[in-house]
């Protein structure tokens, strides 16, 4: 047993050091921030859940562990795409521990699918997305104006593609209005100019400089589809499907798609595409128009031919007679009954005439002029009457209210007061009459006929 630990107990047992949890915690924490500074991982995502205040939690997990990761809301604004369950993903962040819980967990600064670019399922989510709710359905495509007075154009006014639109619509039609609304193609606040475009070509008429216009064209030339990307934002779809002004989306070559294709009105292959959709040529409507007219003078006469030879035959037919003779009587009575009428209102008119010479003899009889002089002089009279007991009434009350007066000034103890006596109040208001009311030291109010004093009582006398 010579091996066996020996154990001296004379000696002191070395002394515990004892750590908090949250001591733990934080050293833990530092060692894995330590170790661990920026981390590529690749997982599954799972119980992914995204929290109101914009944060989203989930879970990274393989074959044979799991990771608990967080997307605060800075970086999940960030992303092209829309993380979900199931969704294989590469995650770069830091390594770092929840005190709460004592979990560690990873804080995830990017996101993107794995084997697959995160744009491209972006642009596949937000397109299943908008088809699901009508946006690309042919029922709500506006048609485009025959021949439209006045385009909008919203693009770069620098590059190609606005230099051939100009070039193509002059050359079609030369007395053609056109607005161009600059914006950013691509890059950052791109989108957000081209809504504010859509917008601004929406508004009431009385609010467009120089007048609505009849239909828009949002172009761009051709790129990666990072350059086209401003064209894949939802809100760029948005606003052009809530456009009541047709749209026309030309934006790259003739491969290039992007949401606002799916969404316009009309999608053209590119811009000088959509100039030689907007408009007919000033030939071929000049054409058009001939041909109509030429369509149309011909209908006319060979519908008027026809009508002409219907309405000899008719003329002729023996019902025509019949009806011509009715019309022919019809019109001679209407002349006698209209000779009696004419007749019977000048006699009544004559009858009217003699009532009234009648009445108007007796009016001059009755003379009624002097009538009315006599009435104006009695109402005269009565109102002279009236006045006067009004005043004798006046000054009656008058005389009956001074002398009320200086009974009541006679009466009143302010008048007393004048004379030089006083009413004195005790310390609860009460009149005093009696000195056996107060006490010594208590204090009192006096009033006088001009102002009143505040006294102490120092002595009382019965």
């Amino acid at each position: 047993m010579g091996d066996q630990l020996s154990l001296d107990w004379s000696k002191k047992p070395a002394e515990r050091k004892v750590y908090t949890v949250s001591d733990v915690t934080a050293r833990v924490r530092e060692l894995l921030e330590g170790e661990f500074g920026e981390v590529w991982v690749q997982g599954e995502v799972s119980n992914f859940k995204a929290a109101p205040s914009g944060h989203v939690y989930f879970t990274l997990k393989d074959q044979g562990a799991q990771l608990r990761a967080v997307l605060f809301k800075s970086a999940l604004r960030l992303l092209k795409f829309q993380p979900k369950d199931g969704l294989s993903v590469t995650a770069r962040g830091r390594i770092s521990v929840y005190d709460p819980r004592g979990e560690y967990q990873l804080i995830v600064d990017f996101l993107e699918p794995a084997g697959y670019g995160a744009l491209q399922l972006a642009f596949q989510q937000l397109k299943a997305k908008l088809a699901g709710e009508g946006l690309f359905d042919a029922e709500r495509k506006k048609p485009l104006p025959l021949l439209p007075r006045r385009i909008g154009l919203i693009t770069s006014p620098r590059g190609a593609a606005i230099a051939d639109m100009l070039r193509i619509l002059r050359r079609r039609f030369e007395n053609l209005d056109i607005v161009l609304y600059p914006v950013k193609v691509q890059g950052e606040g791109a989108a957000d100019e081209i809504v504010r475009a859509l917008r601004y070509f929406n508004r009431p008429p009385e609010r467009q400089i120089g007048g609505p216009a009849d239909v828009l064209i949002v172009a761009r030339g051709g790129g990666s589809i990072e350059d086209l990307w401003a064209f894949n934002e939802e809100k760029v779809a948005r606003a052009i499907a809530d456009s009541k002004v047709p749209v026309i989306s030309a934006v790259g070559h003739e491969t290039d798609f992007t949401i606002a294709d799916f969404v316009a009105d009309l999608r053209a292959a590119t811009p000088s595409a959509a100039a030689e959709l907007v408009v007919q040529t000033k030939a071929q409507l000049t054409e058009r128009i001939q041909t109509l007219r030429q369509s149309l003078r011909e209908r006319l006469a060979y519908r008027l031919l026809g009508l002409r030879h219907r309405l000899g035959e008719m003329a002729r037919h023996r019902a025509f007679e019949s009806v011509a003779r009715l019309v022919r009587v019809r019109i001679q009575r209407t002349d006698e009954l209209t000779y009696r009428v004419m007749d019977a209102a000048r006699r009544q008119l004559s009858a009217i005439l003699r009532r009234l010479e009648s009445v108007q003899n007796r009016l001059a009889r009755l003379n009624i002029g002097r009538r009315l002089e006599t009435d104006r002089r009695r109402q005269t009279a009565a109102l002279t009457a009236l006045q006067h007991a009004l005043r004798r009434a006046m000054d009656l009350r008058v005389s009956r209210l001074d002398s009320l007066r200086s009974q009541l000034l006679h009466l009143s103890p302010l008048a007393v007061l004048e004379r030089g006596y006083a009413l004195a109040y005790g310390p609860d208001g009460r009149l005093l009459r009696d000195a056996a009311q107060v006490a010594t030291g208590d204090s009192i109010d006096v009033r006088l006929a001009k102002g009143r004093l505040s006294a102490r009582i120092t002595k009382t006398e019965p």
